[in-house]
């Protein structure tokens, strides 16, 4: 078995370092793996699958569909930029979206996949809005808005969100350790891989008088970035 796990890549018109280094990543290494995992904001911001067909959007989609159909399988947890993917986006891109988090077996190795922002409790506000925008009946009248509503209140929300993380400790932005420790426990302490705190490092927690593991993907700044298992142990590329 080998899988590629890639996580807050933000692609955007205005980054087009990162989606020049996805499409190659797509059309390189990924196609030489089994499964390519992509754990949460694939893009900077998603308005609903009715904007699939924006140009960056639709290269993204049928990049994907090409690696799937060529044989990896795709799979996408969603993000707190990207939550919005839905049937028609997976269809288009030939992925498969999964719950957050999943586990997942490599080579007899239980591996538990998440996007990471769940675990960011102390960030209490953060989670009041996380507990909103993730409740279905808000985000079907959100989709029920015109598209270009939708990408006017996105960005403000950004905005706002850019804002208030100057404002708190950056303590406050990262995972909680009981927080990852409960979720380790609840999934029989699984090997655990996410995103989101764009702060890469493996770390080891011991829980309960088990040593897990903790890996914590980075974010791309212009150049791909990746976690790769290819049978006998993980290695952080490139």
């Amino acid at each position: 078995m080998s899988a590629l796990f890639i996580a807050d890549l933000h692609l955007s018109e205005n980054c087009p370092d990162n989606t020049r280094a996805f499409l190659e990543l797509v059309d390189g290494k990924a196609r030489e793996l089994d499964a390519l995992y992509i754990l949460g904001d694939l893009f900077e911001y998603w308005a609903g699958d009715d904007d699939r067909d924006a140009p960056l959007n639709r290269e993204v989609a049928g990049a994907l569909a090409s690696l799937a159909a060529g044989g990896t399988r795709v799979g996408f947890v969603a993000g707190n930029r990207d939550f919005l993917v839905g049937a028609d986006f997976a269809r288009a891109a030939g992925l498969t979206i999964l719950p957050d988090p999943t586990e997942i077996d490599l080579d007899g190795r239980r591996v538990l996949i998440t996007h990471g922002d769940s675990l960011c409790t102390d960030d209490h506000a953060y989670q009041a809005f996380r507990r909103q925008v993730r409740d279905p009946q808000w985000q079907q009248a959100f989709i029920a808005r015109p598209l270009a509503e939708r990408r006017m209140i996105i960005e403000g929300l950004r905005k706002h969100s850019e804002t208030a993380k100057q404002e708190k400790a950056e303590e406050i932005m990262d995972v909680n350790t009981a927080a990852v420790d409960a979720l380790l426990r609840a999934h029989d302490y699984p090997i655990l891989i996410h995103g989101h705190t764009h702060r890469p490092a493996h770390h080891l927690h011991h829980v309960d008088g088990r040593q897990c593991e903790r890996w914590v993907l980075s974010d791309w700044r212009g150049t791909a970035s990746w976690l790769s298992w290819e049978g006998k142990a993980f290695h952080p590329g490139p």
